[in-house]
């Protein structure tokens, strides 16, 4: 082969080359630009340039800060979601290069676990600026399923003579509420694994502005398990130490607790006496039927609203319709009925919580049945994935009941959440005030916490957890048979982090 054959195939390779990352950028919903350490670089119409010099074809991107120019070897592997690439740097190292459509399921994935990586250095560097003199032994954002850590947050450990640490970092886009959980449970297990050094706290980094409340959680832990450390960093980078004592104030409300207005449509009564409809009164005055947790219609002042996906003010002549609804709803909704309906499957949660608290003594025969509130006080920001009761025993003992009828790693945390509200309104006497347990003496005493799953559903790290749990915190979990829809059976009751024998 001359010279110029030579030259002309490497153009011809050159314009190969564009023209297969050209096509798959066409076909791309969300293209960006992976190179490994970096963060995603998005690809629009006017932020890069494909151009052939020569022989040799080049990539040129750019974003406000910065500007990449790689040379492309070679088109290493191609994918329905990816292009690889060889690429070659400054002094000649080649490298790789990945062109994603994040509008794909395999891009994205590549996407994230980039994101993760990415975090993940940043995390290195803000430890070696928090711990002089330390050695960041390990440090991982990679997923472990057998010890139930997330991916989502890049944990390490840290070395110094005989001492350790564990640590956890937050994203700035991750939940920073899970954070504490994961946490710990890193913390055990790396206490587990490391027997030549003392593994003595956890230290946690979360974005600014969302500490809260982890560090509330922090205040409802045992000092004598272990030492806890919170920082907070913000998008430069500036690490600031959290002090959990300055968070004591809470930010919540106890509603008023009103009772529900007589009703006078006689339709209304009759349909809230039909034989599986459940009439629950509500803290605000209105009264909920429901069949098995399903809420179908409620009624305030006399007037009736009803409906599944909406909900349409009921007239007398509706009665007929809306009793069919619950009919239906009974049908479909009944222990033995069929599995695969999506009735019978939704909102197992609630199907539970109407068991539990149409026959709460059988949870535990202390608590009174006539006096159980659903979601007071209420949190913000929506659902979070379990359901709460809270009751009040013979002795006049708060009890918070915790309901998950799948398994959830988060439920002690959450729990905890509930109990450090229910804790500062009974402190302050408000429940009294309020209108909440007529008749009833309060004691004083620092509520119960009572943890109710189906017993093959607590979540393997559930004791861990709850071994850091303040000893003035009495949980108790409260494990059912599986076929609790058919009745409430209880399996098992274990107090704190006690193991099964």
């Amino acid at each position: 082969m001359t010279y110029s054959e030579a030259v002309s195939e490497r153009q011809a390779d050159a314009a190969e080359l564009r023209a297969a990352i050209e096509e798959f950028l066409k076909g791309a919903r969300e293209p960006a630009l992976l190179e490994p350490g970096e963060e995603l670089l998005p690809l629009g119409g006017d932020n890069f340039a494909l151009e052939v010099r020569g022989s040799r074809l080049t990539l040129a991107a750019w974003d406000r800060t910065r500007n990449w120019t790689r040379r492309i070897v070679s088109v290493a592997e191609a994918a329905n979601a990816r292009l690889e690439l060889t690429v070659e740097k400054f002094a000649r190292r080649q490298g790789q290069m990945f062109v994603l459509d994040l509008g794909r399921r395999g891009g994205a994935e590549m996407g994230k676990r980039s994101g993760r990586l990415v975090f993940r250095e940043r995390f290195r560097l803000l430890l070696r600026r928090q711990f002089p003199g330390w050695d960041v032994a390990e440090i991982t954002a990679e997923a472990d399923l057998e010890h139930s850590l997330s991916p989502a947050f890049p944990r390490a450990l840290l070395k110094h003579g005989q001492h350790a640490w564990a640590a956890i970092a937050c994203p700035p886009e991750g939940d920073a509420a899970a954070v504490l959980t994961f946490g710990l449970i890193w913390l055990a297990y790396l206490r587990a694994r490391e027997r030549r050094v003392a593994v003595e706290g956890l230290a946690l980094y979360l974005p600014a502005q969302k500490e809260r409340t982890a560090a509330l959680r922090a205040l409802c832990l045992n000092p004598a398990a272990a030492r806890y450390e919170l920082f907070t960093y913000d998008e430069r980078d500036a690490v600031a130490g959290v002090e959990p004592r300055d968070y004591g104030n809470l930010d919540t409300r106890l509603e008023p607790c009103r009772r529900p207005a007589p009703n006078r449509v006689d339709e209304w009564e009759q349909l809230a006496a039909l034989p599986d409809v459940e009439r629950v009164p509500r803290h605000d005055g209105r009264v909920s039927l429901r069949v098995r947790g399903i809420e179908f219609a409620e009624m305030r002042d006399g007037e009736l609203h009803f409906g599944l996906a909406e909900r349409h003010a009921a007239h007398p002549r509706h009665a007929g319709e809306i009793a069919a609804m619950a009919a239906e709803l009974a049908r479909a909704r009944h222990a033995g009925g069929d599995r695969a309906h999506p009735l019978y499957r939704q909102y197992p949660e609630a199907w539970l919580e109407s068991m539990v608290r149409a026959r709460i003594e059988e949870i535990d025969a202390g608590l009174r049945g006539e006096c159980v509130y659903g979601q007071v006080p209420a949190f913000a920001g929506g659902d979070r994935g379990v359901l709460d009761l809270l009751a009040v025993d013979r002795g006049g003992r708060l009890a918070v009941v915790e309901l998950k009828a799948s398994a959830d790693v988060h439920l002690p945390l959450q729990a905890l959440d509930y109990w450090v509200r229910v804790k500062w309104h009974l402190d302050r006497g408000e429940f009294r005030t309020h209108g909440y347990f007529p008749g009833v003496e309060l004691a004083a005493e620092p509520p119960r916490v009572l943890l109710v799953s189906p017993s093959l559903e607590f979540h393997p790290a559930t004791e861990t957890i709850l071994d850091f749990f303040a000893p003035s915190i009495e949980v108790e979990r409260i494990g059912l048979a599986v076929e609790w829809r058919k009745g409430l059976h209880v399996m098992f009751r274990l107090k704190g982090a006690q193991r099964p024998e």
